[in-house]
């Protein structure tokens, strides 16, 4: 196993990911653990993540000092870099100049971390604060013409630090250095495979449950619905399905939510229409937070009018959800000093909740969710859909969203996703959909001037969502989704195509 101590940084599940990657088990650890509990894990290797601080700023999280003399290889990465610096005696320089993107590195020396790779290598920056020295016993093996010290190293301490983020795409050598410290420095065996998940996480789940039902919390997105095989194969007829139907889905998605469950045999399932509810409730609110606390709120409060009605009959204890790993990042609830970004629909829950929260694919990222679906039995086409946000089309509605306005994104964004299928582009995208823009622009239409919507067609190429380019899309195809748009939806007559890379949006516009 490799430990990771969380020192709030927004990347620090990729880093875990990648070491499970390789098929050693990561295990993601509050970074004040004391030295005896982290000892008591027998962890082959520490790495101690990146984070949005200084390490001079007053309130910044500092680790144990004693996990320092424990021995064990320790890798610290951009702030956790500079906490290892900083411990063995270094000046880290709280520079203003900032180190951001793409930088080329020039390898000193090719031994421990950097062995294999080449003299010049890309890497990507993040900061701001800067080792400008190394400490006793530590050499320099790499730095960049603004950064004398990208990589340190002792081999006598076994301590390691990078200042760029080997975890992140945009090091094309990352996984490689990562590789040198968990096998070649660590010595590290592989013993992780998803295969063992359904059996790992089911004994899990009957543990914590027992003889108590469960009310699942049913999206009819990819998360929800592995959650709900998974259930249903390790608790039978203990589980309870509800989807609350918010108004807000994809065009037919509730029939399509009907059939899938009706595949997975799950006996207790029911929808409750409450989409009156919502968009009364998102009347005339623009923003995006509001809109997301409107939703998680109001969806609790219909989850809890049907637990107590469940109760009297089937004595529900737990409320079960799809929460995933980067929803706990992005919201930063995986640690004090995450910075928030955005806050999630699973994440948003009220106080007085009244369940126990089940959250069995919280430490889980995408593509592992996606194999133990493949694993559970579920089909192929449905396990490769594209994400569908919670709080649903509330959030690719700019501004405020009323009946009228989903209705017309419905049809857009089908037309959008019906046309990328059709010319075998659907599954080459990681996530693809329409967004409604909260203005208005002047066309004409029949000979007439027309004042409609814009809606933005947004799709990007990402394997984590942590970051994201925009798809080269063809021509051809923008072309044949903007026409039947404008010919078929009414109250559009214009189409744009967004080409934002995430940083600095996001995937989803709100």
């Amino acid at each position: 196993m490799i430990v990771i101590l969380n020192f709030g940084g927004q990347y620090i599940h990729l880093i875990a990911r990648r070491v499970r990657e390789m098929g050693v088990y990561s295990e993601i650890v509050p970074h004040n653990i004391s030295a005896q509990k982290l000892k008591s894990l027998k962890p082959e290797g520490i790495i101690l993540s990146g984070g949005p601080a200084s390490v001079y700023a007053k309130n910044a999280p500092q680790p144990n000092k004693a996990i320092f003399k424990l021995g064990i290889p320790m890798l610290g990465i951009c702030y956790g870099h500079q906490l290892i610096a900083r411990y063995n005696g270094a000046h880290v320089d709280p520079s203003a100049l900032g180190r951001f993107g793409k930088i080329q590195m020039t390898v000193n020396n090719k031994s421990g971390l950097l062995k294999s790779l080449k003299g010049k290598e890309q890497v990507w920056f993040s900061n701001y604060d800067v080792v400008t020295a190394v400490p006793k016993t530590f050499k320099v093996t790499a730095k960049t013409t603004s950064c004398p010290v990208a990589v340190m190293e002792s081999q006598s301490k076994k301590q390691y630090g990078l200042q760029f983020h080997p975890e992140v795409i945009h090091t094309p050598s990352g996984k490689k250095i990562l590789e040198n410290f968990v096998f070649g420095i660590c010595h590290a065996k592989k013993s992780w495979e998803t295969k063992y998940l359904p059996e790992t996480l089911g004994k899990s789940v009957k543990k914590t449950v027992g003889q108590n039902n469960v009310l699942l919390a049913v999206s009819g997105g990819v998360d929800s619905t592995v959650v709900a095989a998974l259930l249903h194969q390790a608790l039978g007829s203990q589980l309870y399905c509800v989807h609350v139907d918010h108004g807000l889905m994809r065009k037919d998605e509730v029939s399509e939510i009907k059939r899938m469950f009706k595949h997975l045999k799950v006996k207790n399932f029911k929808v409750v229409d409450a989409s009156n509810l919502f968009l009364q409730r998102l009347k005339n609110v623009s923003d995006p937070e509001q809109k997301r606390k409107i939703i998680g709120h109001t969806f609790i409060e219909v989850f809890e009018k049907e637990a107590k009605r469940l109760k009297r009959s089937a004595h529900i204890s737990f409320l079960a959800q799809g929460t995933i790993y980067p929803d706990r990042i992005e919201s930063g609830s995986t640690s004090k000093q995450a910075a928030k970004i955005k806050s999630h629909h699973n994440l948003t829950l009220p106080k007085r909740m009244q369940l126990k929260i089940l959250e069995p694919i919280k430490d889980l990222y995408k593509d592992e969710v996606r194999a133990l679906g493949l694993q559970l039995g579920l089909p192929k086409e449905f396990i490769y859909r594209h994400p569908f946000p919670g709080p649903g089309l509330a959030v690719r509605i700019l501004g405020p969203v009323d009946k009228a306005k989903v209705k017309i994104l419905q049809e857009a964004d089908a037309i959008f996703i019906d046309e990328l299928k059709k010319q075998k582009e659907y599954h080459k995208i990681a996530q693809a959909f329409a967004a409604l823009f909260p203005v208005k622009a002047v066309g004409v239409m029949g000979d007439s001037r027309s004042y409609e919507y814009v809606i933005s067609l947004r799709a990007v190429s990402t394997t984590d969502f942590m970051t994201a380019d925009w798809y080269r899309m063809n021509g051809n195809l923008l072309s044949d989704v903007s026409n039947r748009i404008v010919n078929e939806v009414r109250g559009v007559n214009r189409v744009v195509y967004d080409i934002t890379q995430k940083p600095p949006g996001t995937v989803e516009y709100e």
